[in-house]
């Protein structure tokens, strides 16, 4: 056996002090390398198993990972064309490449990387764009919609990303057998296939996270070549990567946190004066990385969204969204067409820029008093109405005097106004009486034309939103205001919570104390007619051109990412597949994707059981390790061989905190969560969970696996000693992780269709919500 001549192991006192330190500059490189100390171990290659032998050539390792890649290509392909439907997300990203085909701008919480990509995989296969899967369910053969040209990106990057996974284990330093270990607990997992066969940005984002982990191991196995040529490639090369996990999904920032947080750990280490370094040695390295992982993931990052900017140059649903500035950058909007200056004494509707309801008055009054026993000025009623009608009109007052004609008449940012209700020949006024619904709030309502008793209290100011000129005029469409009360400062505002029955349950107008709040926000819908009234036509000064205008890019970046983050943080709404995060490891609940009823067909994502609690037992026995090593390690004992110990802490310490940071910001999110958040960690714990299974069956490691450098001197080589019970383990293993998986295959495809009886058998925990379940009937 490859362990003859190797001590049996055993507790080894540890000394009391450690030899004193050189004072060479290049102590780091007269001694061994500081992560992997050579154990005093003789091995002879020559006595390893066959079986073992085998794998570990370059032969057998091609072997093993083209077995791998062509079983996770056909496992990923099998029968993608079903269902020839809209499932689950599609209804998002299929529009999304729909868009980019047709050029139409869109919103969405997510960087554009992953959608620009499956909007050229739809344009490579011949997708028109028009049909834009707005349901679940929907036919794609009815549509003739090449989706399944689309549906093969994510397949084949869900593909390639274990062969990746094999490449970080075998780069790490672990035998065939680990790798492959470590490969097919993503290989046979149900939930990520069905992630890679769908129209979905997470095989997407998942194997960007693999090539940035690939690539920064392949960099840290250079760090005795510093500054050489494939030093500066992989680190390049890390940073690249880890801006295509960015900008396949908002997630992907903590695959960014997480490499960040391995190269503050790096410099650290360089800055330790023990190892000989200069300051300006540290300086070097300190720029090389934020050249390598800061400038280049930034310019790589921004190069997603020029090019998303560049291709969405049309109007398009997600042009509400944007400031006005923004939305007349775009061909064909509303805002760029119907834009005109409103002028003094014309008629206009008003709408909140939020909630779209129209500033609305009519002839009955607040009541004496509220439920509350408060009692109100029983004034006309304002409030936020709908639908548009008449007394949505309103008339813009002047409080100075103005020329009889030109652009003096023009209304302008901060001018001082009135507006007159048409209808009911009532100015709008505010006061300090408390509003309906919030006694915190002032009331809206109105006052007598004629009578000029409350004057002051009809003088508003109009402030105009995104950063105006001084005398920008006011217009309608994209000229976003505020509407702010001259003598108490109050800001008109409304919120979605509806008036009782007196108002006809329509939205309560108020006066918001915070002047500047950003949901204050009004713009003018339409002018109805000007003081002759008459249609007003276009009152630019260039009416013929209606051109795009254009928008510095970093202007237009800086808004849709702060858009995105808003968003995001927003979308709190409750959903019925929506999971905490502390579920997830333990696959306590899945998401239903899509259902057919007539067939009784449906595909539920779901987890391959055993490989997750596989994955969950690596990471306890991990800790457990560390926690044990570290007691023993105060009491004086050295349990673990230092090669052995410094592989778990920098190697499959740095798995673990992909892992963990990866997971545990979820905690803290207050948004809806699903079970598909997890798999970026879950591919972390397989990791973690191969180095873990090579702790348990060898007492020693491949070692060294960093790349000589020229001061460093070659170490007695040793290698991880796992004999026949390696590829036996694996062996097993694999069946029954495949069992498993056929198990719960027609929950993934879809297909064949299930009895009632064989869904409650797919039923593995009773927190699984499977469809088409048989009721369980009991005799009297």
């Amino acid at each position: 056996m490859a362990g003859q001549g190797r001590p049996s192991p055993r507790l080894r006192q540890r000394a009391g002090h450690a030899e004193s330190s050189s004072s060479s500059a290049n102590l780091e490189y007269e001694q061994v390398q500081d992560d992997e100390h050579s154990a005093e171990v003789f091995q002879n290659p020559n006595s390893r198993n066959a079986i073992e032998l085998f794998f570990e050539r370059p032969r057998g390792s091609a072997i093993v990972v083209a077995a791998l890649t062509v079983v996770a290509f056909a496992l990923r392909f099998y029968k993608i064309n079903h269902p020839d439907q809209v499932v689950f997300d599609e209804v998002h990203f299929g529009k999304f490449a729909a868009y980019y085909i047709t050029r139409e701008y869109y919103f969405d919480v997510h960087p554009p990387f992953a959608k620009l990509l499956f909007g050229l995989a739809g344009w490579f296969v011949g997708f028109d764009g028009k049909f834009h899967f707005e349901n679940i369910g929907d036919s794609y053969t009815e549509h003739h919609v090449p989706f399944v040209g689309m549906r093969a990106l994510p397949a084949i990057l869900g593909s390639l990303t274990i062969p990746l996974i094999y490449a970080i284990m075998k780069e790490s330093g672990y035998s065939t057998v680990i790798a492959a270990f470590s490969a097919s607990l993503v290989l046979f997992d149900n939930a990520h296939i069905a992630q890679s066969r769908l129209i979905l940005l997470d095989a997407t984002l998942i194997f960007f996270i693999a090539l940035t982990i690939y690539s920064y191991i392949c960099f840290r196995k250079q760090r005795y070549r510093e500054f050489t040529f494939e030093w500066w490639l992989w680190l390049i090369l890390t940073g690249v990567f880890m801006a295509c996990t960015w900008g396949s999904k908002v997630n992907g920032i903590l695959t960014v946190f997480t490499i960040g947080i391995a190269v503050i750990i790096d410099l650290w280490d360089v800055l330790d004066i023990k190892k000989g370094h200069s300051m300006d040695y540290f300086t070097r390295h300190l720029a090389a990385r934020a050249f390598g992982l800061i400038l280049v993931p930034f310019i790589v990052y921004l190069s997603f969204f020029y090019v998303h900017f560049w291709i969405l140059t049309t109007s398009g649903p997600g042009d509400s969204f944007m400031s006005p500035a923004f939305q007349e950058t775009l061909s064909g909007n509303e805002m760029l067409l119907n834009s005109h200056e409103i002028r003094y004494y014309d008629i206009v509707t008003i709408r909140h820029k939020d909630t779209k309801v129209f500033l609305h008055s009519h002839i009955e009054k607040y009541p004496l008093s509220y439920d509350d026993g408060r009692i109100s000025s029983q004034g006309q009623q304002v409030t936020g109405y709908g639908h548009n009608d008449t007394n949505n009109h309103w008339q813009i007052i002047p409080t100075k005097s103005l020329p009889e004609t030109g652009r003096g008449r023009i209304v302008r940012h901060q001018d001082v106004i009135q507006l007159l209700h048409v209808n009911t020949l009532t100015h709008l006024i505010t006061h300090d009486v408390a509003s309906p619904l919030m006694p915190t709030n002032q009331e809206f309502t109105t006052w007598a034309k004629d009578d000029y008793s409350r004057h002051n209290e009809t003088l508003f100011q109009v402030v105009l939103a995104n950063d105006p000129n001084d005398g920008e005029a006011w217009k309608s469409k994209s000229g976003h205001f505020r509407l702010i009360h001259m003598p108490t400062k109050v800001s008109m505002w409304t919120h979605s919570k509806q008036l009782p029955e007196w108002a006809f349950k329509q939205q309560e107008i108020n006066g918001n104390k915070n002047p500047s709040d950003k949901t204050a926000t009004w713009f003018v819908d339409e002018i109805v007619a000007d003081e002759d009234g008459d249609e007003v036509t276009d009152r630019t000064e260039h009416a013929a051109v209606k051109v795009p205008k254009s928008m510095n890019f970093f202007r237009k970046f800086g808004e849709l990412q702060l858009l995105m983050l808003q968003h995001n943080a927003g979308l709190t709404a409750s959903h019925p597949y929506a999971s905490n995060p502390i579920n997830w490891p333990f696959l306590l609940m899945g998401i239903s994707f899509w259902t057919e009823n007539d067939a009784k067909k449906q595909i539920y994502l779901i987890g391959n059981l055993i490989g997750w609690w596989t994955c969950v037992v690596g990471i306890a026995i991990f800790i457990g390790i560390l926690g044990a090593d570290l007691i023993a390690r105060r009491r004086g004992m050295d349990p673990i061989s230092d090669p052995v110990r410094n592989r778990l802490w920098n190697n499959t310490g740095f798995f673990m905190l992909v892992w963990a940071v990866h997971y545990i910001p979820f905690f803290l999110m207050s948004r809806q969560l699903f079970i598909h958040h997890y798999l970026p960690s879950h591919l972390a714990s397989a990791l973690v969970a191969g180095s873990v299974l090579n702790f348990v069956l060898s007492d020693t490691i491949n070692y060294p696996i960093s790349i000589r450098g020229p001061k460093t001197r070659a170490r007695p080589s040793q290698y991880a000693d796992l004999g026949v019970k390696g590829p036996a383990t694996l062996a097993v293993f694999i069946f029954i992780l495949f069992f498993m998986f056929l198990f719960i295959a027609p929950l993934t495809y879809g297909t064949p269709a299930l009895t009632g009886e064989q869904v409650n058998s797919k039923r593995l925990l009773s927190t699984w919500t499977l469809h088409f379940a048989a009721k369980k009937v009991h005799e009297a």
